[in-house]
């Protein structure tokens, strides 16, 4: 028998195994997308196919393969590595902007006449496959979606995670899992829907209160879910909850089963039910299960706004939460400073001794995501990430870039700080002050109450555009509670589609985070997290402000302090004054002279 593909083979001999089992399965094409049967963000290893095929390690990309053709779709955060890793490998970069084709458009018109696209339904998205079928249609062309062609050569595939799922408790959790589950059925019967299948994991582990480790910065296990007015139907790997677990749900009502009998238990719904799916979150696959008999209710799983809308109990924690996180920032940053130019310091040593100086605080679980670390140049690339093999050391002049975040039992932190080092050049001084002036310019917003989020974003990008100057990626995306750090329904993004479940409402936390990217050169972006907080009623209805949540101070000397106007220098200095008080009491020694340092006003 002929080897198979492994990680070590490179990646011309992997594409050509694939190649030769498409044939086998009569296959003019393979969509490789990323994703996993829950539609996640980040995906455990055993569905790292398009990462596996590719070579490309972003966290988002589609891959297509034919005969004589491979290409991946990354968008403009990802263009530098993704040039860098797919050199030599046959892949073609196919940049995705604003107007320009994807990958599913692509098919649509390069699909041979007649011929059949493959893609695994088991990771392809409803609401996709049907896009995808109705593209195809117009040519003849029949999108196979019962075919795993990854499967049938990769070898020494990861298997499932198996780590034990656990609960949130109170006080952090301030909701019962039998509150949240009347509050879901209520929807259901306005709906009139006598089920609703979730396979969104953030969804589920916020319905039950339960966590886990399944998928890397996110607290969140491999789950399916399945509810009616009698029944709540948890599908979870076996040996992932212990006795004790299953006994405290089963007193709630909820039955456990394994994690592969989903599908089965979709297949017995009675026909005549009325099944409430979102399409953009579940997969083709499993929806294939249902019997003939069954109608849809398609719509967004009612969870996703219930989860984004913190109550204030969530919001005290998740306030608490931000002072251990910005007490652990200056810690990092006094050390930092006192450090640079006299002691090798590289982007790796920066993402220990932070995450080491977050680990000592208390309710710390876990990062929330990779922690960016970028000097100059790299900082250029939005998702750059240091490695053994390639980080650069933190000397000479310019500007590092450090996004960072931490999961805590009362919350999730995500922020981006700029650091001198040296003596930065006058158009990086002026690039951060640029930033600066979008990040406040949102920061100070009213709005009204339920306007749809991607409107938000042109304020921020206003001080930029002004100079002629923009940036590839969202402003803003939803932050889970001790979840996701990346969640919905709310995107701050003007690429994105300004649907009425993007509206804005009272206890949502979101990011601001605009930037601006020299490639080759440097990367700025600062960022903070924020709130919707009720800001009164007019005649013209109720309104909204942001309430600021990050605490850690905005780092002066990367400035130009004579171009903010007089608003935005009252802004910056009642956030420092706002910063000092509350972390003061957290510190002491040298990262309390530091906030201060910091902190003085301009």
């Amino acid at each position: 028998m002929n080897a198979q593909p492994t990680y070590e083979q490179p990646t011309p001999e992997r594409l050509a195994r694939v190649r030769q089992a498409m044939a086998a399965e009569g296959l003019d094409a393979l969509l490789v997308p990323s994703a996993d049967p829950h539609l996640s963000e980040y995906l455990p290893k055993h569905w790292q196919g398009r990462r596996w095929l590719s070579g490309f390690h972003g966290s988002v990309g589609t891959l297509v393969v034919m005969p004589e053709f491979a290409g991946l779709w990354v968008d403009s955060r990802y263009w530098q590595q993704a040039e860098r890793e797919l050199a030599g490998t046959g892949i073609e970069l196919m940049k995705l902007s604003p107007g320009q084709p994807g990958a599913l458009d692509w098919l649509g018109e390069h699909a041979p006449a007649n011929g059949r696209v493959g893609v695994d339904g088991a990771v392809m998205a409803l609401a996709s496959a049907r896009q995808l079928r109705e593209r195809l249609g117009r040519r003849g062309v029949r999108l196979v979606t019962d075919k795993d062609v990854l499967g049938q050569v990769w070898e020494g595939r990861a298997a499932l995670p198996g780590h034990p799922v656990y609960q949130h408790l109170p006080p952090y959790a301030t909701v019962s899992r039998l509150d949240k589950l009347a509050a879901l059925r209520e929807v259901m019967q306005v709906k009139g829907a006598h089920w609703h299948f979730l396979a969104t994991l953030d969804d589920i582990a916020w319905l039950f209160n339960l966590r886990g480790t399944d998928v890397s910065y996110n607290p969140v296990f491999l789950a399916f879910a399945l509810i009616s007015q009698q029944q709540a139907l948890l599908f979870v790997g076996s040996g992932k909850l212990d006795e004790n677990l299953r006994a405290v749900l089963a007193a709630d009502g909820i039955e456990v089963r394994d994690y592969d009998q989903a599908g089965a238990a979709l297949a017995d719904i009675p026909g005549g039910s009325r099944l409430l799916v979102d399409p953009a979150r579940v997969t083709c696959g499993l929806m294939d299960h249902l019997g003939d008999g069954v109608q849809l209710l398609e719509g967004p799983n009612p969870t996703t706004l219930s989860k984004a809308c913190k109550g204030e109990p969530e919001l005290r924690h998740v306030r608490q939460v931000m002072e251990q996180d910005g007490a652990a920032l200056c810690e990092f940053f006094a050390w930092l400073e006192a450090r640079l130019g006299s002691e090798p310091i590289t982007e790796l040593t920066i993402d220990e001794q932070l995450s080491a100086a977050r680990a000592r605080r208390p309710g710390f679980v876990s990062l929330s995501f990779a922690t960016i670390a970028a000097f100059n140049a790299n900082g250029a690339m939005p998702h750059y990430r240091a490695t053994e093999q390639s980080h650069s050391m933190i000397e000479g002049d310019g500007l590092l870039l450090i996004d960072s975040g931490g999961q805590y039992l009362g919350g999730t932190t995500d922020i981006t700080r700029m650091v001198p080092v040296g003596q930065p050049s006058e158009l990086q001084k002026q690039d951060c002050t640029r930033v600066l002036k979008g990040m406040i310019a949102l920061s100070r917003a009213t709005f009204p109450q339920g306007v749809l989020s991607p409107l938000l974003d042109a304020i921020a990008r206003a001080p930029l555009w002004a100079d002629q100057v923009d940036y590839g990626h969202g402003t803003g995306h939803g932050v889970g509670y001790f979840m996701n750090v990346h969640e919905g329904p709310q995107v701050i993004a003007y690429q994105a589609t300004p649907s009425p479940q993007t509206a804005m409402q009272a206890g949502m936390i979101s990011s601001i985070e605009p930037g601006t990217y020299r490639p080759g050169q440097w990367g700025v972006r600062i960022e903070n997290l924020v709130a919707n907080r009720n800001a009164g009623k007019s005649a013209f209805g109720d309104f909204l402000a942001f309430e600021t949540l990050t605490l850690c101070p905005i780092d002066t000397r990367c400035l130009l302090p004579e171009r903010l106007t007089a608003e935005e220098r009252a802004w910056l200095n009642g956030y420092h004054t706002m910063v000092r008080e509350r972390l003061s009491p957290y510190l002491e020694g040298e990262a309390l002279a530091w906030l201060h340092a910091r902190t003085a006003l301009l």
